[in-house]
C-alpha cells in the first residue's frame, strides 16, 4: 500500500482489509470504530488547544496587546496550563439544583458537536460517513445544542443561568432558519444533500464565485446567523458577563465548564466546515478559468491543506468578528433576524430558485 497524501481512500481500505483478514465482521466495525472514536477524541483535543490560543492571541492583537506570553515560548502552552486547572477543581453545585439534568446538560451539548463533527469530510477519500442527507444531517444535529443549554440553565436553580438558557434558546431558534435557509440555497444549485456530491459540483468553481449574487448572499447571511447560534460576540446575550455573570453555565465549574467552553469553539470548527463546503469547494483546489498553470500549481497542495485552509480562514474572520464590534441587545438581536435577515433571506432563495431553474449560473 502506498500513503497518498491527495487521496485517502487507498489508506482507509487498507486498514479496513488489514482487520477483515485478522478479525470476525463484527469484531472489525467495533475496531474501526474505536479507531474512529480515539481520532476524533484527539481532533476535539488538539481544535480545543489550537482554537483557544489562537482566540487569545487574535484578541490580543486586536487590542493592541500581547496576550498569552509567560507559560511556553509566546504562551504557547498556556491553554494545556488551563486545561490541568480546571481537571483539579472541584466540580460544585448549588444545593437546589437538579443533580441528574445539571450533570447531564454539559454531554449533551458535546455529544451534538462530536455528532456532526463526524459528518464533515477532512479531505478526498477521508470523510467517516458520507451519509446521502449529510448536510441534513448536521443542521438537525447541532439544533440538539440547546437542549443542553435549556437544560443546564434550568437546572442550575439561578436566576442568572435561567435568563442566559431562554435567551440563548429563543437566539438559537431564531438565527437557526436563516442559517438552514442559506444552506438550502447552495441545495438548490446542486441538487443534493450529500456532501460528497455538494463538493464534486464546485470542480469547475466554488459555489460562491460561480453563484452570482445570491450566493454571495447567502454566504453573508450565513456567516452573521451562524456566528449568532454560536452564541459568540456580538451576539453573546445568553452570556453576557455584565448582565448575567456568565450566563447559562454560571453554575458550572471544572470539567463541566469546560465542556460547554470547548463545545463553542468546536461547533466553531463545524460552522466554518459546512461553510468551506458549501461555497469554498471543500477539499478542492482554488481554480481561475483555463488558466492551466496557475490551476497545476494550486492542485499540488493537498487536499486536507486545503480543507482546513479554508476553516481557519473563516474562524480567523469569525474571531475579528467578534473583537470588533460591540454586543447587541436582545431585542436588537432578535429584530436583526426577524425584520431584515429572515426577509432577505426568503428573497435570496427565490432568486436562487429562478437562477437554477434558467441555469444562470457558470
Amino acid at each position: 500500500m502506498v500513503f497518498n497524501i491527495y487521496d485517502f481512500t487507498g489508506l482507509t481500505e487498507w486498514i479496513h482489509e488489514g482487520l477483515s483478514r485478522s478479525l470476525s465482521p463484527g469484531l472489525t466495525l467495533v475496531v474501526e470504530w474505536a479507531l474512529i472514536g480515539a481520532g476524533l477524541l484527539t481532533l476535539v483535543a488538539l481544535l480545543g488547544l489550537v482554537l483557544i490560543y489562537l482566540e487569545r492571541k487574535v484578541s490580543a492583537v486586536i487590542q493592541q496587546r500581547m496576550g498569552p506570553m509567560r507559560v511556553g515560548p509566546w504562551g504557547m502552552t498556556q491553554t494545556v496550563a488551563d486545561v490541568l486547572k480546571l481537571l483539579l477543581k472541584e466540580p460544585l453545585m448549588t444545593r437546589n439544583a437538579d443533580k441528574f439534568l445539571f450533570n447531564l446538560a454539559p454531554f449533551i451539548v458535546m455529544t451534538a458537536s462530536f455528532l456532526a463533527l463526524g459528518a464533515l469530510p477532512f479531505a478526498l477519500g477521508l470523510h467517516i460517513m458520507d451519509l446521502n442527507i449529510g448536510i441534513l444531517y448536521i443542521t438537525a444535529i447541532t439544533s440538539l445544542g440547546v437542549i443542553g443549554i435549556l437544560l443546564g440553565g434550568w437546572a442550575s436553580n439561578n436566576k442568572f443561568s435561567l435568563i442566559g438558557a431562554i435567551r440563548s434558546g429563543a437566539q438559537i431558534i431564531s438565527y437557526e432558519l436563516s442559517v438552514s435557509l442559506a444552506i438550502l440555497s447552495i441545495v438548490v444549485l446542486t441538487g443534493s444533500l450529500q456532501i460528497s456530491e455538494i463538493i464534486n459540483t464546485q470542480q469547475n468553481g466554488w459555489w460562491l464565485f460561480k453563484g452570482h449574487i445570491p450566493a454571495l448572499i447567502a454566504f453573508v447571511i450565513f456567516l452573521i446567523a451562524g456566528i449568532a447560534e454560536l452564541n459568540r460576540g456580538p451576539f453573546d446575550l445568553p452570556e453576557a458577563e455584565s448582565e448575567l455573570t456568565a450566563g447559562f453555565h454560571t453554575e458550572y465549574s471544572g470539567f463541566k465548564f469546560a465542556f460547554f467552553f470547548l463545545a463553542e469553539f468546536i461547533n466553531m470548527f463545524i460552522l466554518a466546515g459546512v461553510g468551506a463546503i458549501l461555497f469554498l469547494g471543500g477539499w478542492l483546489p482554488l481554480h481561475f478559468g483555463i488558466d492551466n498553470s496557475f490551476n497545476h500549481v494550486m492542485d499540488f497542495i493537498p487536499p486536507i491543506f486545503w480543507f482546513f485552509g479554508k476553516i481557519f480562514a473563516l474562524i480567523l474572520l469569525m474571531m475579528w468578528f467578534k473583537w470588533t464590534f460591540p454586543r447587541l441587545r436582545i431585542d436588537q438581536l432578535l429584530k436583526l433576524e426577524w425584520k431584515y435577515l429572515l426577509p432577505l433571506n426568503l428573497l435570496n432563495i427565490l432568486l436562487m430558485a429562478f437562477i437554477a431553474m434558467q441555469g444562470w449560473y457558470f
